[in-house]
């Protein structure tokens, strides 16, 4: 027990330490010597512990903290900085390491030892660690004096392997680990001594590359090398730089081979992204999108030029369609108009399918795309709108007998594509008006092919324009199901009561009026025959209903008569109209113009269609006086009885009637209505509002449906102001105010 009252002097414990830290010295530098016994161990340990627990002025704990970073000092000077000054490149590098592990070895052997410092006097003064000291030691000493050499050593590696040389992959991972550890929990080490420079190398580096290639290599050339460089920057992060270099190294390199080069790489007259673009090169694409997405508006160009292909070759299909048109190169009734739908169709699923297959369904591409087709979607074609063209192309795949033979479902497939392209029209209630009329024929003449495709076009449409726009569509398909009800009621009751018989066969379609579109009725003087019929079925219709007005529109109806020439009998299918020119017949053999449009009441512009068509085009049933092919009021007509065909039944076509010009008013006067409506709906919400913001509001709120033009929505408030709906301010004539 007497042991713990002998004091341990500062020298001669100290000389007792050194021993040991000798010895620590010696097998770190692997030298014959054998390791720390744990006696020796506690040796040590309890002299430092005896020294600094002796009471003063025996307590030599500060005294043993000064020593135990002497002996750090000392060690480098002698052993480690002579070793690493007289290697260089990759074998100081070596050395480094190897010093290195050997100082953390010691510090954490000294630190062992000293522990009882760490504990006690440390930690009451606040004092930096034993461990601290130790490497800061290594830090100032070691660190500050190679950092320079260390990073340019590392970094002439890292050049040689981008040049395909085989380097220690290993030794430069121990190396970045020395910049890491050495800030002891900070980054700035690695950041300020290694990584910037490594940065500011790499820029250089693939600078000087990139201006090289842009000259010698293609587009999908450069891009290969761009996308190989990239993916060899990430495999060194993962191998041996520090994980927080990823993103930065790796935007530096796009900069260099990206960035900067964007507008050659993307332009290169034989092999850029235009030339990508005609020529189908859907990898290179997908690469190019995979390489600039990464970069902040890297790909704005690339969709810009995207557009532009898409809008040019959109343009080229509408010059090829007015060329075919204005030369009549193809026959057969708007046939090319058709062709020119359909090939905007195979254009939209060509670039709809780059759009989610190369560009990875990217907005900015969507957008793109949605812009380019707005563009040449909107122009007008062979004379007429994209709105028009798209219900005739609907119009010829539901129609029966259509010359698209088409399966079921590619009807589906198809009525899907083109609802998808009205998305890019502007005028979508021309369209909504052209469909309408169209739906009309299909519907009253039979000639639809499918109900349910009908209903379905309904549906898809209802599902891109909304409710409003199908519901006209829909009262007409579910009006001739109710219809042919009713028409199963009139044979009923036909059958009931046979003394109201027609005497002929008799079909009437009951329809209700605000969802078909508007037709001309006319008073036309119905021979005897049809008088009885429509007599017949207003009784009939009474029982029905006595709430509903019927009015009847002759120009619609269709009639099966039998023709009786001296060849043979032939049945003529007609329009009504026609049909009450040829039995004017059955009591008179010649009749004048003005006689037949006396006895018909009908208009110069009906007679002379009806006339054209009976005497003038390919079934000549009357013989016109003089034989000419225009009918004039001066005109004699006569029954041709010497008429024939090779057909027992044949269809008398009507002239077609231009029904462009009617839709285009029907739709100007809607669209009145439709802004008038909008101005009041915001200003009755709004009770005050300025002209541009009235008209910047109604533009929004219409622009679904058409865009309106500005100087009609300022007709339409000058209109509402006379109408007492609005009034301008007093004060400000540009500020509108509401009415109630």
């Amino acid at each position: 027990m007497s042991t713990h009252h002998l004091i341990v002097e500062l020298t001669e414990g100290w000389e007792h330490m050194q021993n040991g830290i000798a010895k620590l010295q010696r097998i770190l530098e692997g030298e014959p010597e054998a390791q720390f016994s744990s006696e020796e161990y506690m040796i040590l340990y309890t002299t430092i512990y005896n020294m600094c627990t002796q009471k003063p002025p025996h307590d030599y704990s500060q005294q043993l903290y000064d020593k135990y970073k002497d002996a750090f000092v000392e060690y480098i000077h002698i052993r480690v900085l002579p070793s690493l000054r007289e290697k260089h490149d990759e074998f100081m590098l070596r050395e480094l390491v190897k010093r290195w592990a050997n100082h953390k070895m010691m510090v954490r052997w000294l630190s062992r030892f000293f522990h009882y410092l760490d504990r006690y006097f440390i930690s009451r003064r606040s004092l930096p660690s034993l461990n601290d000291v130790g490497l800061t030691c290594f830090k100032d000493m070691v660190y500050n004096e190679v950092k320079g050499q260390v990073k340019d050593a590392v970094i002439l590696m890292v050049d040689k392997e981008r040049e395909g040389v085989q380097i220690d992959r290993a030794l430069l991972n121990k190396v970045i680990d020395i910049f890491v550890e050495i800030g002891m929990g900070h980054m700035q080490c690695y950041e300020n001594d290694f990584e910037e420079p490594l940065l500011v190398s790499s820029s250089g580096y693939y600078s000087q590359k990139a201006s090289v290639w842009i000259v010698e290599d293609s587009c999908p050339d450069y891009m290969l090398k761009a996308e190989d460089c990239l993916k060899k920057e990430k495999d060194r992060v993962d191998h041996y730089l520090h994980s927080s270099s990823e993103i930065r190294l790796l935007e530096k390199v796009q900069h260099e081979l990206l960035v900067v080069y964007t507008s050659q790489l993307l332009d290169k007259e034989n092999s850029g992204c235009r030339v990508l673009l005609t020529h189908d090169k859907v990898e290179d694409l997908s690469r190019m999108y995979r390489l600039y997405h990464k970069i902040s508006k890297g790909l704005d160009p690339v969709a810009n030029m995207f557009k532009e292909h898409v809008k040019a070759e959109g343009m080229v299909l509408v010059q090829l369609a007015d060329d075919a048109a204005s030369s009549k190169a193809e026959t057969g009734g708007g046939s090319q108009e058709h062709v020119f739908v359909r090939k905007v169709i195979e254009l939209h699923d060509k670039y709809m399918g780059y759009v989610t297959g190369c560009f990875s369904n990217n907005t900015l591409f969507h957008k793109a795309l949605k812009e380019a087709f707005e563009v040449f979607c909107n122009k007008v074609v062979a004379a007429s709108s994209s709105a028009e063209l798209l219900a005739s192309y609907c119009d010829n795949i539901l129609r029966k007998g259509s010359n698209e033979k088409l399966s079921d479902e590619v009807i589906e497939e198809t009525l899907d594509k083109v609802v998808k392209l009205l998305a890019y029209i502007s005028d979508k209630d021309l369209f909504g008006e052209f469909y309408r009329k169209k739906l009309s024929r299909r519907l009253l003449f039979d000639r639809s092919g499918s109900d349910d495709h009908e209903r379905l076009i309904i549906t898809k449409l209802k599902q891109q324009c909304g409710g409003q726009f199908t519901s006209k569509m829909e009262g007409m398909v579910n009006d001739l199901t109710l219809a042919k009800e009713n028409h199963n009621h009139f044979q009923e009751y036909l059958s009931i009561n046979p003394a109201a018989s027609p005497g002929i066969d008799l079909t009437v379609t009951v329809l209700t009026t605000g969802y078909w579109p508007s037709y001309k009725s006319s008073d036309l003087n119905l021979p005897e025959e049809m008088v009885k019929c429509v007599e017949v079925f207003k009784e009939f219709y009474k029982t029905r209903t006595k709430h509903r007005k019927l009015t009847w529109i002759y120009s619609l109806g269709t009639c099966n008569i039998s023709g009786k020439f001296e060849p043979k009998t032939i049945e003529l299918m007609v329009s009504t109209f026609q049909a009450a020119v040829l039995l004017l017949f059955n009591t008179s053999d010649r009749l004048s113009y003005s006689e037949i449009q006396a006895q018909l009441n009908l208009s110069d512009d009906d007679v002379v269609r009806l006339l054209q068509s009976l005497s003038c085009a390919k079934y000549k049933i009357l013989i016109k006086e003089p034989s000419n092919r225009t009918v004039t009021s001066s005109d004699y007509f006569s029954f041709n009885s010497k008429f024939t065909d090779r057909m027992r039944r044949i269809r008398v076509p009507l002239p077609p009637v231009d029904e462009r010009k009617k839709v285009v008013e029907d739709v100007d006067k809607d669209r009145r209505y439709a802004i008038d409506a909008s101005i009041v709906r915001i200003m009755k919400s709004r009770k005050t509002l300025s002209h541009q913001q009235l008209v910047t509001e109604c533009v929004e709120q219409l622009s679904r449906m058409f865009k309106p033009d500005f100087k009609m929505i300022k007709k339409r408030i000058e209109d509402l102001i006379t109408r007492d709906y609005l009034e301008r301010d007093k004060e400000n004539p540009n500020l509108f105010k509401y009415l109630a």
